[in-house]
């Protein structure tokens, strides 16, 4: 099986090396790819953006699946352009794509699936947004307001904060650049993932993860695309791990069958473990990044094989998964003002070692590797449990060098300690 990855990023790398390991792939091709992807595959420059030059390269190689990594070209369609050309493609089609490209869809999804999520309103005129930043944060009893970009926006379109004026500037913003406000009630409690691959009203979870969205240790300052995550989640008792997938995620794409959009592909659902139990935060049509780099480390089941199981409507007929003992724990490598403009064409010194999978990076013509975007590399470690984790992730890191670059130091700690409950 000859397998064409679409995307650039750690996620696309961990996708390549984990289908590197199924006995049946025969084939990597990857665009565009980055300065890590090369070793694990042949590398094409195309748009992903545009159906036909994917389409184009498909052919090109001769690809038996196509496995579609960023959320962008999914959102524009691209998966059902490569399944309409004859295809086996895994990833969703437009219409289900929105339920990471609309928040407002994803809303009414979750609604009619009865689903628990928080309460929301969606502000499209600046003459509404004071009244409604009175119906939601500290004035309504919640601890602070919920403000996000009701588009896709690379995980840096929400602004938590009890700072009124801060979650004013930020909607404020949003609608004057043309995006459509998304207030939230806050939902109390620790957030967890869950990855599953959905073949229209089938899903097969994957295991548990928890990512770090703020820039800084402690959670301190913005958001950002994702600076660490650990897999799995020693805090989460295993009956709401099932519940999570019988209650929310199941009716869900059910819903999205019954709507005549089945999904096909990944559906990623964040969720808030609140004191009322699990509540959905948001959902997204794609592997997350970083979760997907520590998940994907402890997955001994043939990756390639499940995924054309999906794209082929026989995902109900795939083996159990089967996963490796102990923890992976993810921790990123950003560049210097991440998550603002990065400063990039910085040398990186130490990234070709195992554990190490490349995002915002590129090859020199002199052979150098540099930085190239704000997320450069993910460092991976695994171990017999959360703490080794950590410690080889950071062992790891200690050998890279990147001028201005910066990372949290605290990815997982917490959980190691015992210190998350319920």
């Amino acid at each position: 099986m000859r397998v064409l990855v679409i995307g650039s990023g750690a996620r696309e790398h961990a996708l390549l090396l984990a289908l590197s390991r199924d006995p049946q792939v025969t084939g990597l091709i990857v665009a565009p790819g980055n300065a890590g992807t090369g070793r694990l595959a042949d590398q094409y420059q195309v748009d992903i953006t545009s159906a036909d030059e994917v389409i184009a390269l498909a052919r090109k190689v001769e690809a038996d699946l196509v496995v579609i990594g960023p959320e962008v070209p999914l959102v524009l369609g691209v998966a059902d352009a490569l399944r309409g050309a004859g295809f086996v493609c895994f990833g969703p089609g437009k219409d289900a794509a929105r339920i990471e490209g609309s928040k407002a869809f994803a809303k009414d999804v979750m609604a009619a699936a009865g689903v628990r999520t928080a309460t929301s309103e969606i502000v499209d005129n600046p003459a509404h947004l004071d009244a409604a930043l009175e119906r939601f944060g500290p004035p309504a009893g919640d601890p602070a307001w919920v403000v996000k970009d009701d588009s896709l926006a690379a995980g840096k379109g929400v602004v938590v904060t009890a700072d009124r004026d801060a979650a004013r500037s930020h909607a404020a913003g949003l609608l004057e650049s043309g995006h459509p406000v998304l207030l939230e009630s806050f939902l109390d409690g620790p957030e967890v993932s869950l990855f599953c691959v959905v073949d229209g009203s089938t899903v097969v979870p994957l295991l548990a993860a928890q990512d770090f969205k703020r820039v800084g240790d402690g959670d301190a300052g913005p958001n950002t695309g994702g600076m660490g995550a650990y897999a799995p989640v020693p805090w989460l008792p295993d009956d709401i791990y099932q519940g999570i997938v019988s209650r929310i995620v199941e009716p869900v794409a059910a819903e999205l069958v019954q709507r005549g959009s089945p999904f096909c592909g990944l559906l990623y659902a964040g969720l808030a473990i609140t004191s009322n139990g699990p509540a959905v935060v948001e959902f997204n049509c794609r592997f997350g990044d970083p979760e997907t780099q520590a998940v994907l480390a402890l997955l001994e089941s043939p990756i390639g094989q499940l995924l054309y199981a999906a794209g082929t409507g026989a995902l109900a007929e795939f083996d159990q998964l089967q996963w490796r003992d102990g923890a992976a724990v993810t921790v990123v490598l950003a560049a210097e003002n991440y998550p603002g403009r990065p400063r990039v064409g910085d040398v990186i010194t130490g990234s070709e070692t195992e554990g190490v999978l490349h995002a915002g990076t590129a090859r020199r013509d002199d052979g150098a590797i540099v930085s190239s975007g704000g997320r450069v590399v993910s460092v991976v470690g695994t171990g017999s449990d959360l703490a080794e984790a950590r410690q080889r992730a950071y062992e790891i890191l200690s050998s890279i060098r990147l001028p201005g670059g910066h990372f949290r130091t605290d990815i997982g700690q917490r959980a190691a300690e015992g210190k998350i409950t319920i």
